[in-house]
């Protein structure tokens, strides 16, 4: 991990999304280097899961553009102008960035050793004996090797985050992104997935996570983003923007929920 590197490892670059006439992401900038975690703060409806699903492409941007690595993420530029990219391509692209949604989005009919081996056999072309062999070991990772042959339902709510984000780092991305990953579960399971974040964040994955667990952001993120109507209101150094905010919409943000 080298989250002192300056160079940018994602760069997001006046981002813009309309739906209809609403003008839900208003011109984000902001940038991610290798190693670090940032998490996007801020009030239900201020575009916060919208800017992630940009991300990854998952939602198509209006302007602006999304560049991981060097690579624009979603589309490819000529003449001036973007046209998006072969499905094909774009899966190849997706394989680099890991998510991990609110809702788990396991397939319930498949066990959890199933849910975390199917993308790396399928996309990455691995073997069901190597996709099998990893998916054990990040199980072990995650505290639920005893449950590989499970299958979701019979697990509570955190063991499911747990095991989404299993599947999420079978696919060896150089960036995850976490879509409020604690918003669905009850309070007594919100900290058994916010563990296994920590150590992620502890071993250097880069990490952009949409959360409301603001103690969480105080202790394990480098950067933190509060989003505001669309915008970025406030960004910087955690420790700066969460003790000293800046702008008025930090300002009422954070005194409210501390």
């Amino acid at each position: 991990m080298n989250h002192n590197d300056p160079t940018p490892f994602l760069r997001i670059e006046g981002v813009h999304k309309f739906y209809g006439a609403d003008h839900i992401l208003r011109g984000i900038d902001l940038s991610v280097r290798r190693g670090e975690v940032v998490c996007i703060l801020g009030r239900s409806g201020s575009g916060k899961s919208t800017l992630l699903r940009t991300v990854n492409a998952l939602e198509p941007i209006t302007a602006g553009r999304v560049i991981l690595d060097g690579s624009l993420i979603g589309y490819i530029e000529k003449g001036g102008c973007l046209y998006h990219l072969p499905a094909e391509e774009l899966a190849r692209q997706r394989a680099r960035i890991g998510m991990v949604f609110q809702h788990f989005n396991l397939f319930p009919h498949m066990t959890v050793l199933e849910n975390i081996t199917m993308a790396p056999q399928l996309v990455l072309k691995q073997t069901r004996k190597a996709a099998e062999a990893q998916a054990m070991e990040l199980l072990e990772k995650v505290g639920l090797a005893d449950k590989a042959y499970a299958y979701p339902a019979s697990l509570s709510g955190g063991q499911q985050q747990r095991v989404a984000i299993a599947r999420a780092l079978a696919m060896r991305p150089e960036l995850i992104l976490f879509d409020e990953p604690t918003s669905a579960l009850d309070p007594e399971l919100v900290g058994e997935v916010l563990g296994v974040m920590r150590q992620l964040a502890s071993e250097g994955m880069t990490m952009l996570i949409v959360t409301h667990e603001l103690r969480f952001a105080r202790d394990v993120s480098h950067k933190v983003v509060l989003m505001h109507e669309g915008r970025v209101a406030e960004s910087g150094p955690t420790s700066k923007v969460m003790s000293a905010p800046r702008t008025p919409a930090a300002k009422t943000f954070f005194s409210t929920l501390t």
